[in-house]
């Protein structure tokens, strides 16, 4: 089972239907076969992407980011993940690193983002949301 963790650009992508990413994340982010590949994210991604696609859409990213949360599930950020994001020192970025975290307390085997340059210390995979299509997702339909 794939176990994957989406960055909040991947959130974003999808709520204000960035092109080109939309085309990925979008299927990405309704996955209906969870047996196989379990989505998650974490709150502060949900609150990054609720701050950004507000901006571009006044009153509607709450309704359809809670749409989108019915496909994931959320990761939770633990006392210990927030100290190990802090005293990570590979981990530059606080915000990068509480994704990450996040991530691994959630099992995930890998991190979906746009920004992949952002997880250069993880010890997980990171892909892109067109990386992640094709080696996941073409695979189910092959």
């Amino acid at each position: 089972m794939i176990r994957a963790f989406a960055d909040a650009n991947i959130l974003v992508s999808v709520l204000n239907r960035e092109y080109p990413s939309f085309t990925h994340t979008s299927r990405i982010l309704s996955l209906k076969d969870k047996a196989r590949v379990r989505i998650f994210t974490s709150p502060i991604c949900i609150a990054i992407a609720y701050y950004l696609a507000e901006k571009k859409q006044r009153g509607t990213a709450k309704h359809k980011l809670k749409a989108l949360c019915q496909h994931m599930e959320i990761a939770e950020s633990s006392r210990t993940s927030v100290q190990s994001a802090f005293s990570n020192p590979a981990a530059h970025d606080l915000e990068d690193g509480l994704q990450y975290y996040a991530a691994l307390e959630a099992g995930c085997n890998c991190i979906v983002t746009e920004d992949k340059k952002d997880f250069y210390f993880s010890k997980i995979e990171v892909l892109s949301s067109q990386d992640f299509y094709e080696r996941y997702m073409l695979r189910k339909s092959a």
